[in-house]
């Protein structure tokens, strides 16, 4: 008997201390809970959005596509909050600074809201850190509520902070760069 798989969506974000490190440590946490990490897209370098207390650092966010069998929106919600809890995310319910910000945004088409989880995302189509990545890797997925595509979400929303796509040799000195370009000849 085959397992049926079904696709899902992941915001990962970070804004204190190494920004891309502790991306790259949520994705591993994901596998090590035994999330399917199929595709990435490119991280993102956003201003803040409803953030209190905001230190100086901008966001630095992706998403994930994963691919599950056999585990409710539960499960995956409550993996995803460990990965949290071991990159040290201790607040999860405020809005602050965060060493990292784990959001199941889909899974699959299933609506449904309860005390832990709301699913679709309740605020997705308002933030462009999400949409942007989210377009990169699915722009024709229906979001279920909206009957509209993730594009076409991306082209109507009111949110117009800045999301560029991240460089991280932007910060470097001259002489680092060089040596940067000699490496990769």
């Amino acid at each position: 008997m085959q397992n049926d798989h079904i696709i899902a969506y992941v915001s990962i974000g970070s804004n204190l201390g190494d920004r891309a490190g502790n991306l790259l440590l949520a994705i591993r946490g994901l596998l090590e809970a035994h999330l399917e990490v199929c595709r990435l897209s490119a991280i993102y370098e956003t201003e803040p959005v409803e953030v209190e207390e905001q230190e100086h650092n901008n966001y630095l966010n992706l998403v994930a596509e994963i691919r599950v069998s056999n585990i409710t929106p539960d499960q995956i919600m409550a993996r995803m909050l460990r990965v949290e809890y071991l990159l040290e995310r201790k607040e999860k319910f405020l809005k602050k600074p965060r060493t990292i910000d784990l959001d199941l945004l889909f899974y699959g088409s299933i609506q449904c809201e309860t005390p832990f989880l709301t699913l679709p995302h309740p605020r997705l189509h308002q933030r462009k850190f999400v949409l942007v990545p989210l377009a990169e890797l699915a722009p024709d997925l229906v979001h279920p509520v909206f009957n509209q595509t993730i594009l076409q979400l991306l082209e109507k929303t009111e949110d117009k902070s800045i999301v560029k796509r991240w460089n991280p040799n932007k910060g470097l000195n001259t002489e680092t760069k060089k040596i940067l370009l000699d490496l990769k000849r």
